[in-house]
């Protein structure tokens, strides 16, 4: 018998009636539009696993009802045609049915209450499935299961209390779902349980006291949710646990001693916690320990590499970040290993001066993290030879090393995935990965940013076969891109900014499909720029800032539709204003500042829809080029990340390498506060507008003041008439206003009294009158703001105004109550770390501003 194929479809065949066939697993297969009645005749089929594009439910569940011997049902990615009713429906008549796995089966319905009439299952398992809404009730009719998996769900709502009443439960495994709320208690009913796994979903609260009725735990994984409290002490003191892992929550206290006469505990994960205090002494003397990570806690104290001695079968130890000192100890030079089966040491932020002598005797270590402590010096030879066979990650970031004792320049590492020497003072020339790491290897992480590198070999990109990633930034390396840059073909991430190469950017760099991020900013490339951006562009990041490119923009740079930042400020650029730019809906940061544009800023063809235009523009600095002629009112009529007063303040530009889970940040240089600042990361809060050093005319749009979210403004230097628009008084995000040295006139709006997070403003050289306002923040502000402005007169000026009265302050509240009024200005570069400070300004009843605090 053989399937029949129609229409390019290979569909199922007819069975005859009676076939004694017992196992028939379709999985793995590509038939067409299986409908389950198909099975109705297999009266001795036990297993049947079916992998279909679609199954077609019927709603005669009687045509299924000769299938009384069917054992187990597996059914994967599968798309339901129909509600699952009848499904359920079917399977609820086979009696005899003990396992049912439903996985990537695609459907976006509400599991219904049916799937408690299964009262036979022993073992039920459902992952990567569409299901939404609760989990029934009726889940707790099953009272033979001895195994539930519930993962990659779209579940919601709490854990159903009836989980409790399966009492013959062995392993409950809830993962990735969208269950939030409480464990509940009665989970403590579970007395069979031996593995409890709830992970990666919202729980909160504490963990139920009840779960000291577990006696049988051996795994715990309760890590990724929003747990509080301590740890109960019966996770510590059970004598079958082999396994706690609470990592990822919100866990606090000290962590308690253990019973290590009874402990059986291999793996303890608190990492991503508030535990406080010293690391009990007694996890020193767990000799059954496999893996302890207790990183990024509030621990203390200090840790003796001696006194792991007791820890023969530790293989992983991670203590990163937290408020430790971890020392080596002068006694800590014998030739015999303290922790022989080690291979994973991660020991970040843990203020050491020297790298551990024993690691010299460990002959097997994968990773070694080291980054952000105090050691200074060489990084020893053995270091590069010990581990050629086994190293996979090697981070000695943000440290003092200066030198490196190196046999070659070609690293020894067979296995090599990452290696991390940013930000240290190392010196000339780089090493680069071992050609056999493209056979071993399928992707490769190299950051050698920040240091005073000054040469790379020339060949230097034979090297580079499986590298995504390779920052070469803030180094003193000069020199030509050869072509054969572009023979690297998985390269994701090329960041050579901040070097002294020189020469022509290789056109072959803009062809290919894998390139992501281009960032060769501040160098001393020149030439025009290429223009052969694939149909196929991947690129989100260019970055050609502080280079000598001359010419046109390229119009090619339309392919790159998923373009967010392009930067090429402090170029030679000749060309009108590109007004297809705007049609790159996922551009946020756009920089041509200090080129030589000219020409009219045209505002987007009128044929493009409304919301097309710069729909995702954060930033945009034109500044210091020859644009000239009147601003359409048009261009901030249209800017929804400007306008919208609940923009996000929380994203970070930048791209996630998904191969090892590096995160690359994007950078932008922007003039605030008369300062011209770079921030080392972008929040999407960051929005600014600079058209300054121009030669803009006529009035300013009053279309300016619907740009809510905007905190940076400045049209400084160019030659606007007429008034400034009160309507500003309502951009309440404003922090930085700069609008000096044009040609303005009339007074100053007291609407402007509303900017009441405004920490910078700069109104002078233009030709201002009468008096200013003195509400609000206005009263902060200082002469030199309005200098130039002769007609001006009162507060902080010297010169008085001739009418006594003050009709252009605000009227505030006189009465005994005050007002508490939240100033937010950025920190300097620290905008993408520590984005605002909050000063409170208390107003008081005489109407001056009495305390900053």
């Amino acid at each position: 018998m053989s399937p029949s194929t129609v229409n390019s479809q290979v569909f199922l065949p007819e069975f005859p009636n009676g076939t004694s066939l017992e196992i028939l697993n379709l999985q793995l297969t590509n038939f067409s539009s299986i409908k389950l009645s198909y099975f109705s005749n297999h009266l001795y089929l036990k297993e049947l696993g079916l992998d279909a594009r679609s199954i077609s439910v019927e709603a005669n569940g009687l045509l299924f009802s000769k299938l009384n011997s069917l054992q187990n049902l597996q059914i994967s990615f599968a798309q339901f045609s129909r509600e699952l009713g009848p499904l359920f429906a079917w399977i609820g008549n086979l009696k005899k049915l003990t396992i049912l796995q439903l996985s990537y089966c695609y459907s976006s319905k509400i599991m219904p209450p049916l799937i408690g009439n299964l009262t036979n299952l022993t073992s039920l398992e459902i992952t990567k499935c569409g299901f939404i809404g609760k989990i029934p009730l009726s889940i707790g009719n099953l009272n033979k299961l001895t195994s539930l998996k519930i993962s990659d769900c779209a579940f919601s709502g709490t854990i159903p209390s009836s989980v409790g009443n399966l009492k013959k439960l062995r392993s409950l495994v809830i993962t990735d779902t969208g269950l939030s709320g409480r464990i509940p208690a009665d989970i403590g009913h579970l007395s069979r349980l031996k593995v409890l796994i709830l992970a990666g979903c919202k729980f909160s609260g504490r963990i139920p006291s009840t779960i000291v009725n577990l006696t049988q735990l051996i795994v715990v994984n309760l890590s990724q949710n929003f747990l509080r409290g301590g740890i109960p002490t019966s996770l510590f003191t059970s004598p079958t646990m082999l396994m706690l892992d609470l990592s990822s929550n919100q866990l606090s206290g000290q962590i308690q001693e253990i019973d290590t006469l009874d402990s059986q505990l291999t793996l303890v994960f608190l990492s991503e916690n508030k535990f406080s205090g010293k690391i009990p002494a007694s996890f020193f003397i767990l000799t059954n320990l496999v893996g302890l990570d207790l990183s990024s806690n509030n621990i203390t104290g200090l840790v003796q590499f001696s006194s792991l001695w007791r820890l023969p079968k530790l293989a992983y130890l991670g203590l990163s970040n937290n408020r430790l000192s971890v020392l080596d100890g002068e006694d800590n030079k014998s030739a015999v290993p303290l922790l022989p089966k080690l291979s994973i040491l991660v020991l970040a932020s843990c203020n050491m001066t020297k790298i551990p002598y024993l690691l010299r005797h460990i002959n097997h270590i994968q990773v070694l993290d080291l980054s952000s402590n105090k050691i200074q010096g060489t990084v020893p030879h053995w270091i590069w030879e010990k581990w050629d066979d086994s190293l996979t990650q090697l981070n000695l970031s943000n440290n003092i090393f200066t030198h490196m004792q190196l046999a070659s320049y070609v690293l020894p590492y067979n296995h090599l995935r990452s290696l991390d020497l940013s930000s240290n003072r190392l010196q000339g020339q780089i090493p680069m990965p071992n050609l056999l790491t493209a056979v071993y290897t399928n992707t490769q992480f190299l950051d050698y940013s920040n240091n005073r590198f000054s040469s790379i070999m020339s060949n230097f990109t034979a090297y580079l076969r499986q590298t995504a990633y390779l920052k070469l930034s803030k180094n003193n390396i000069s020199g030509q891109i050869l072509h054969s840059i572009c023979d690297v073909s998985n390269l994701e991430v090329l960041d050579l900014s901040y070097n002294n190469f020189s020469g022509f950017m290789p056109s072959c760099m803009i062809e290919g499909t894998s390139l992501v991020v281009l960032n060769i900013r501040e160098n001393y490339f020149e030439g025009n720029l290429p223009d052969n951006f694939s149909d196929h562009c991947n690129l989100q990041t260019i970055d050609l800032h502080g280079n000598k490119f001359e010419g046109t923009l390229p119009r090619s740079l339309s392919n790159c539709s998923d373009l967010e930042v392009l930067d090429i400020g402090n170029n030679q650029i000749v060309d009108t204003f590109p007004s297809w730019v705007s049609r790159l809906s996922n551009l946020r940061v756009l920089v041509f500042r200090s080129n030589h544009f000219y020409g009219s800023l045209a505002y987007p063809p009128s044929n493009n829809k409304f919301g097309e235009c710069f729909s995702k523009l954060q930033i945009i600095d034109i500044a210091s080029n020859n644009f000239s002629g009147n601003l359409d009112p048009r261009w901030f009529e249209n800017l929804p990340s400007m306008m919208d007063k609940s923009n996000d303040k929380g994203q970070l530009l930048g791209h996630l390498m998904t191969h090892n889970n590096v995160y690359y940040h994007d950078t932008v240089a922007i003039t605030y506060k008369g300062q011209y600042v770079t921030f080392g990361k972008i929040l999407t809060a960051l929005t600014a507008i600079d058209f300054s050093n121009n030669a803009l005319d006529g009035d300013i749009p009053e279309s300016t003041g619907r740009l809510f979210s905007l905190h940076i403004l400045s049209m400084s230097h160019n030659a606007f008439t007429g008034r400034i628009p009160p309507l500003i008084g309502g951009m309440s995000q404003l922090e930085s206003l700069d609008l000096s040295w044009n040609e303005l006139s009339g007074e100053i709006p007291q609407e402007l009294t509303n900017l009441t997070f405004l920490g910078t403003l700069n109104l002078c050289g233009n030709k201002l009158d009468g008096r200013i306002p003195q509400s609000r923040q206005f009263a902060t502000f200082e002469n030199t703001s309005y200098e130039g402005n002769t007609g001006l007169c009162g507060p902080p000026l010297t010169k008085p105004c001739g009418d006594s009265s003050n009709p252009n302050e605000v009227q505030v509240n006189t009465s005994g109550d005050h007002v508490d009024i939240i100033l937010f200005l950025f920190v300097g570069v620290g905008f993408g770390v520590g984005f605002t400070a909050g000063i409170l300004m208390k107003w008081g009843k005489i109407g001056k501003w009495l305390q900053i605090a």
